[in-house]
């Protein structure tokens, strides 16, 4: 908990004043979002796009003006945290369910921070399921085709009920065990019809901050 903390507070070092930020969603992003509600409470001119209705209600309370992603050109930087972190800065996010929003976002901003624990980093994506977003309509067709990339998955639920998103969308856990090309899979499954979109971020971050269990901090730079 404490390198979580210590990852979080390390990557908000990156927040000028007077920036527009995008402000991710999960354990660690949360610690991010209450180091720059601090320096807004000290005097800070900072905006905020956040990824999620969760990420919203944090960001509210913490005094963080908040705006939407259309009423902006783009964002300064983001910081959010990942499932795995391969050598070559690919991600696999949307263990907390706002993969949607997170790309989204991702994609609007000048630098992508992402910021993990060690235990997040990986030789190869795939040890953690991946996520996809699907429409509810015929999800189960979706899923078939789905299969086809010789991968497992099954619906998420919560207390026996089906997950919804944000967006109101379904969500499939796919196990691959190992994703070679992160880049191609992305593309090819973002091609079959139901899908919306899935959790692998491959070429986006720039900077990952690695929180270790000593307490140390390491900020990896993808130049």
């Amino acid at each position: 908990m404490k390198a979580k903390k210590l990852t979080g507070e390390k990557a908000v070092e990156y927040v000028e004043d007077g920036m527009i930020i995008g402000l991710g969603t999960g354990s660690t992003a949360y610690y991010a979002i209450k180091k720059v509600g601090e320096m807004v409470r000290n005097g800070f001119k900072i905006k905020a796009v956040p990824t999620s209705k969760e990420t919203a209600k944090l960001a509210a309370e913490e005094g963080i003006d908040l705006v939407e992603l259309a009423d902006v050109e783009s964002l300064d930087l983001t910081i959010d945290g990942a499932d795995e972190v391969d050598p070559y800065f690919n991600l696999i996010k949307g263990g907390g369910g706002a993969l949607l929003r997170e790309k989204i976002v991702a994609s609007a901003t000048e630098k992508l921070i992402i910021v993990v624990d060690e235990s997040k980093l990986v030789n190869h994506l795939g040890a953690f399921h991946l996520p996809v977003e699907l429409t509810p309509f015929s999800w189960q067709y979706t899923q078939r085709m789905i299969e086809k990339f010789n991968c497992s998955s099954k619906i998420r639920k919560i207390d026996g009920e089906i997950y919804l998103t944000d967006n109101g969308n379904y969500i499939l856990d796919c196990d691959f065990v190992k994703i070679e090309d992160p880049l191609k899979i992305s593309l090819e499954l973002n091609k079959l019809p139901g899908v919306v979109e899935n959790g692998i971020f491959a070429e986006m971050a720039e900077l990952i901050v690695v929180g270790y269990n000593d307490d140390h901090i390491e900020v990896l730079d993808n130049e």
